[in-house]
C-alpha cells in the first residue's frame, strides 16, 4: 500500500470567502419583455457599498451584505442579525452586457438586461409578386 494521497487543487486565483455570517438567498422576480429581461431582487438592510452585482460568462451574481448595526444605542435584545446574501443565476447567450443596469431602491435591487438585436424578435415583411 501506498502512502501517497491525491490532493485537488482548484485554478481559482481567489481567496475563499470564509465567514461566520448566515448567508441568505434573497427573494427574486424575474419578468421578460421584447426589450429586456428584468430581475427584482429584495435585499433588505443593504445599502450601494454592500452590494456587488456582477455578470460574468452568462451568470447574474448578486451579492449584499445587511447590517444591524446601529451607531446611536447598544442593543438590549436583537432579533435581526448581520447576515449577507448571496444568488446566481445563469442566463441564455444575448444579453448586451454594456448596457445592463441597476438600481436599488428601499431595499428593492432591479436589474435591467438589456437583450441584444440578435436574439430581439423582429416582425419580417412578407411580400407577393
Amino acid at each position: 500500500m501506498s502512502d501517497q494521497k491525491n490532493i485537488t487543487t482548484t485554478e481559482s486565483k481567489t481567496p475563499e470567502r470564509v465567514s461566520k455570517r448566515p448567508v441568505i438567498s434573497p427573494a427574486v422576480d424575474i419578468f421578460e419583455n421584447t426589450e429586456e429581461i428584468v430581475v427584482v431582487a429584495d435585499v433588505p438592510g443593504t445599502g450601494t457599498e454592500g452590494l456587488n452585482v456582477h455578470f460574468d460568462k452568462d451568470q447574474l451574481f448578486i451579492e449584499a451584505s445587511a447590517t444591524a448595526e446601529t451607531a446611536e444605542h447598544n442593543p438590549l435584545f436583537r432579533e435581526f442579525s448581520s447576515y449577507d446574501y448571496r444568488r446566481v443565476f445563469e442566463l441564455a447567450p444575448g444579453i448586451d452586457i454594456e448596457a445592463i443596469k441597476a438600481e436599488l431602491t428601499n431595499g428593492v435591487l432591479t436589474i435591467h438586461l438589456p437583450k441584444s438585436a440578435a436574439i430581439k424578435p423582429r416582425r419580417i415583411q412578407v411580400t407577393s409578386e
